[in-house]
């Protein structure tokens, strides 16, 4: 049996041409993370690099297979040499960092991610997190370790398996791994139409990239001739490259796609160029050089970017791109110099005990530390006392945000067949009575409920909210990609059942209007918002004004009156967070854009909104005049942190603007549907 592995096997040898492979795949990665457009597919570069630790790991266990001497200890020992003093070094130095330059919610986020990556479970935890109100994957120090959880998990079944398939099953070796590899294929082809965040995440839809590797070095070695060989490489360098620069952040991935840089990469190794052009280029001394750093350079890349956004407050300009790659060299340097090698090659290198024991510890800590973090809430602590009453804001969430009221992006919570039957939370008074009215929209709905739930209960009266993320009060209309069209479907077909079903005689329609219009967010709101570029004024409008017209159309004719509510002003900053950070930083708190920005953005919405009011007769609600004077619009007043995050209203924040609501409530609490429409606006409550 050994035998006839050994004859197909390929020998254990060093080869500089693979070193010069993880060249090929780190700097297209290191490139596109800066931000070099050019480099737009360069996330491939992971792929290569699972396509080669697939080879790797099937050459070492089946070298010692065949000479009786594979031991599971040693493997693990060997593992954890290797991964283990650079990785824990990283996520150590990027908690210092974290400490002194994150948010609480930031620092909590970083907490779980380092008990993620400790556990290396870090793919998990990123695929859960990737939700509606998720912190942008530009603050998340560790996101990279989602690769290594996913090498992992491949690192503690694979030597499993295959052992058992070389003890019992050796002539079936290479279709197992066929077959295995194929059904992942296969898995991850429909998961990136069906549940893409899984598809890229998660070890199932990944290990057939593994897997490949593990062909190439299980398939039978062929002496290729130089021209042959160095053609063949070309090839499979081609492919790479071809992703590298024609892939992009819209392109489906994995699945189909990401089968080219994953062969590319299997026919370099297969074909083992020696001699030639090709062959000097990938085995040159700055090739391999970079390749024998790549490990450390891609632990330490991305907290690099991370911690410099952070520091710079904005998005890499080229000179400070140039500068991060610099530094992200300068640290792989010194963590190969100092961390790797001594772990791996000095005479005072650990024994395998010892590094049991170090690694035991290792991960101990880094889990106690984020028990810790997330325990104290991110420790806020840490923010001088007037930051954090400002920051505190972040936490002023609606109550109609509960799942028993709304549905997130991912329809977790409010079902559509819930609000078939009305099921729904109340808004104003907690009453048996028949609801008066409808609160109907997306997530910016529930963020300005307060608001009328305070106004209703003024006015003695009681209606019924209903809410989805990203989905507006817009029944068939196209308001932007098909899959985020297409999941509001149902519950917006749900909704209109129960308005005819209810006949209600008011209904409000809330919604982040000019995202529909414009089909796009402020550029880089959060954290790395920047006023001075130009938000889109790309005019999607038509399909928008259209469905709302025929629905406040077909409500007028079945006798209900519609009251649309304007969108607040967009500040693009995490407003809690940048108000702790200009508070702590002694600068000014007046952080939303110039109003000329603020208008610029709203118009088209706007008028949409106007002009179907005006020729269906509906109200309209205008939360403007309430946040913004003659100059700018405003984020504190009287104390009260008005936002909650760039574009959502803190509950508190909410409740300060109901009596913009006072005028409509009046009319709901006489009775009136026969007014003519108007827009209500109203001085805000003290």
């Amino acid at each position: 049996m050994g035998s006839r592995l050994a004859a197909t096997h390929q020998h254990i040898d060093y080869r500089p041409d693979l070193d010069g492979l993880r060249a090929v795949a780190i700097l297209p990665v290191l490139l596109f993370h800066v931000g070099f457009g050019a480099f737009r597919g360069g996330f491939v570069g992971v792929d290569v690099f699972f396509v080669l630790s697939g080879f790797f790991m099937a050459r070492i266990i089946l070298g010692d297979l065949e000479r009786n001497s594979f031991s599971f200890w040693q493997f693990y020992v060997r593992r954890m040499r290797r991964i283990f003093p650079a990785l824990f070094a990283m996520i150590a130095a990027s908690a210092v960092a974290a400490w002194f330059l994150f948010m609480p919610k930031e620092f909590r986020y970083f907490a779980d991610s380092v008990i993620a990556a400790a556990l290396f479970t870090s793919n998990v935890l990123f695929q859960r997190e990737s939700g509606y109100f998720d912190i942008a994957a530009e603050m998340k120090p560790l996101l990279h370790t989602w690769s290594l959880s996913v090498e992992e998990q491949f690192y503690l079944l694979f030597p499993v398996a295959l052992f058992l398939c070389f003890k019992f099953a050796p002539r079936r070796l290479f279709g197992i791994a066929v077959g295995v590899a194929f059904l992942s294929f296969a898995a991850s082809s429909w998961a990136v139409s069906h549940d893409p965040e899984k598809a890229f995440y998660l070890l199932q839809y990944r290990v057939w990239e593994l897997l490949v590797g593990v062909l190439v070095a299980i398939a039978p070695q062929v002496n290729y001739s130089a021209r042959t060989s160095g053609a063949l490489t070309t090839l499979g360098l081609l492919a790479v490259f071809l992703a590298v620069f024609f892939y992009s952040a819209d392109t489906p991935f994995p699945g189909v796609y990401a089968a080219v840089p994953c062969l590319g990469t299997a026919l370099v190794i297969h074909a083992h160029c020696r001699d030639g052009l090709v062959a000097g280029i990938l085995s040159n001394r700055v090739a391999v050089f970079i390749g024998r750093i790549s490990y450390s350079l891609y632990l330490w890349h991305w907290p690099v970017i991370v911690f410099s956004r952070n520091i710079l407050g904005h998005e890499l300009t080229t000179g400070w791109a140039l500068i991060a790659i610099a530094l992200s060299f300068a640290a792989a340097y010194l963590s190969w110099k100092l961390i790797e090698q001594p772990a791996r090659y000095s005479r005072l290198a650990p024994s395998g005990a010892a590094i049991a024991g170090l690694s035991t510890a290792a991960i101990a800590s880094a889990v106690a530390f984020g028990v810790v973090v997330k325990s104290f809430q991110g420790i806020p602590q840490r923010l001088p006392e007037h930051a954090l009453r400002l920051y505190q804001a972040t936490h002023d969430d609606s109550p109609y945000f509960s799942p028993m009221c709304f549905a997130d992006s991912d329809a977790e919570g409010l079902t559509p067949a819930q609000i078939r039957r009305g099921e729904l939370c109340r808004i104003g008074l907690q009453s048996s009575n028949e609801p008066q009215f409808l609160v109907w929209g997306d997530s910016h709905a529930a963020a300005i409920a307060p608001a009328i739930d305070a106004a209703a209960r003024g006015a003695g009266l009681s209606g019924m909210f209903v809410g989805r993320a990203s989905c507006p009060p817009l029944p068939n209309a196209d308001f932007g990609p098909p899959a985020a069209v297409q999941r509001c479907v149902e519950y917006n077909s749900a909704v209109m059942s129960l308005i005819e079903q209810r006949k209600f005689a008011f209904v409000f329609l809330v919604g982040y209007w000019p995202k529909y219009v414009h089909r796009a967010e402020l550029p880089g709101e959060g954290v790395f918002f920047d006023p001075r570029l130009e938000p889109s004024t790309a005019d999607w409008s038509a399909p928008v004004k259209a469905s709302l017209t025929s629905t406040l159309t077909k409500f007028a004719a079945q006798g209900t009156k519609a009251v649309l509510v304007m969108d607040v002003p967009e500040v693009g900053y995490d407003v809690p967070e940048a108000l702790a950070r200009a508070a702590a930083a002694g600068r000014s708190l007046e952080i939303a854009p110039p109003l000329d920005y603020t208008n610029k953005r709203q118009a088209l919405a706007r008028r949409v909104l106007e002009e179907s009011a005006r020729s269906t007769g509906a109200l309209i609600v205008d939360p403007m005049s309430a946040i913004c004077d003659a100059f700018r619009c405003h984020v504190i007043r009287d104390g009260t942190v008005l936002y909650e995050d760039g574009d959502h209203l803190s509950a508190k924040g909410a409740e300060s603007l109901s009596a913009l609501f006072d005028p409509v409530l009046s009319i709901i609490r006489l009775g009136n549907s026969q007014v003519g429409n108007a827009t209500l606006t109203s001085e805000p409550r003290s």
